[in-house]
């Protein structure tokens, strides 16, 4: 698992989907799917329909609030799973995530997932991990954001869209750094 410049990966999940994808029986278990940018993967509060591993791209993982404000809660990329907490909670999506970028995913057909939870070791370490270091990072990402200025973590989110070659809009940005777009529009000035 890594986090490097505010996107997750995790290269050993992908290896797993990857190798599972290869070896299966019955092709519709696991299905590669595309996504274009701006397009929604999974919508909050609404089931999924099936648990996806970012193969390529880089996605938002938000909630919107009930006054409509957005808060996002990370950008996931390669490796990344989404949809499993939802069916082993049994509920609905904790949050909505739109593709970035273009967008290819392993996408798991739920029977077959949840197979692989009873009878696979691997992939319940592979999410245990995960789980921990969600759990991790969000207690670090919010340290970081009272430690840090406003500057400082916008010239990290500005770094993280040059390097992967996306346009993150002034709109995400504020939202993923918990502030209003006045005061992103002083920290822009200010850099």
């Amino acid at each position: 698992m890594s986090r490097k410049l505010m996107l997750r990966t995790n290269s050993n999940f992908l290896a797993y989907a990857e190798q599972l994808y290869n070896q299966q029986a019955n092709k519709a278990d696991i299905v590669l799917k595309s996504f274009a940018k701006g397009e929604r993967l999974l919508t909050q509060h609404e089931k999924p329909t099936k648990i996806m591993l970012i193969k390529e791209g880089v996605t938002k993982c938000f909630f919107t609030e009930t006054n409509d404000k957005e808060f996002i809660v990370e950008f996931l990329g390669k490796g990344e799973i989404m949809g499993e907490i939802e069916l082993i909670r049994g509920g609905d999506c904790l949050c909505s995530i739109d593709a970035l970028t273009d967008v290819s995913v392993y996408a798991f057909a739920l029977p077959f997932f949840n197979e692989l939870l009873k009878k696979d070791l691997a992939l319940n370490h592979l999410l245990l991990k995960a789980f921990a270091g969600r759990i991790i990072d969000t207690a670090s990402r919010a340290s970081y954001q009272q430690l840090h200025t406003t500057e400082h973590s916008l010239a990290k989110l500005l770094d993280l869209q040059s390097k992967q070659d996306m346009a993150i809009s002034k709109e995400d940005m504020a939202a993923y750094l918990g502030i209003s777009l006045r005061n992103l529009n002083r920290a822009l000035k200010k850099l």
